[in-house]
């Protein structure tokens, strides 16, 4: 019986780890946000929290990011941290990036930032369309498709609304 007691405390305990960890990246929102406040072209795209409370968070910008800024954001985000005791002394690690070419797109201004480079786009059906992000729309984005080869090429373009999207990576291209 006592086995028991002490495992439903400890479920207990993480379900309640689990809803401080959101509100603490919900804190981690406002604190970045403040911090690239200045720059109208940076933006968040995602803060990951782990377990171990290493924090990673992902900026990009319109017209890229550059590494000296993040170095910069990365520093004033730890001290900050650091100061307000946020996860207790030294009980953290901090990583301040761009999303890397395995992140998927997430929001809908890193598409737009991304017209024109090839993209692979995952529907939710498992279908997947590889082809040049040509446009993006308030709420779908058109793929333009090449099929065949020489005097048979022809463009086909596929129309895909967000909500039918699972992931979208771009391809790099040599």
């Amino acid at each position: 019986m006592e086995k028991i007691k002490r495992r439903e405390r400890s479920r207990s305990l993480l379900l309640l780890s689990d809803m401080n960890i959101e509100e603490q990246i919900k804190s981690l929102e406002q604190k970045v946000e403040n911090l690239i406040r200045q720059e109208p072209g940076v933006f968040l795209v995602e803060i990951r929290i782990r377990p171990t409370n290493n924090v990673k968070v992902f900026l990009d910008a319109d017209q890229g990011v550059n590494i000296d800024k993040l170095v910069q954001y990365n520093r004033k985000l730890y001290r900050d941290l650091e100061e307000s005791a946020f996860f207790g002394p030294g009980d953290f690690s901090l990583e301040i990036s761009s999303p890397g070419l395995e992140e998927p797109l997430k929001l809908h201004r890193q598409y737009v930032k991304n017209v024109g480079r090839k993209v692979e786009v995952v529907k939710k059906d498992g279908i997947k369309l590889e082809g040049k992000l040509k446009e993006v729309r308030e709420n779908e984005v058109v793929i333009e498709e090449e099929k065949g080869k020489g005097k048979k090429k022809e463009l086909v373009e596929h129309t895909v609304t967000f909500g039918d999207i699972k992931a979208t990576t771009v391809q790099v291209v040599f």
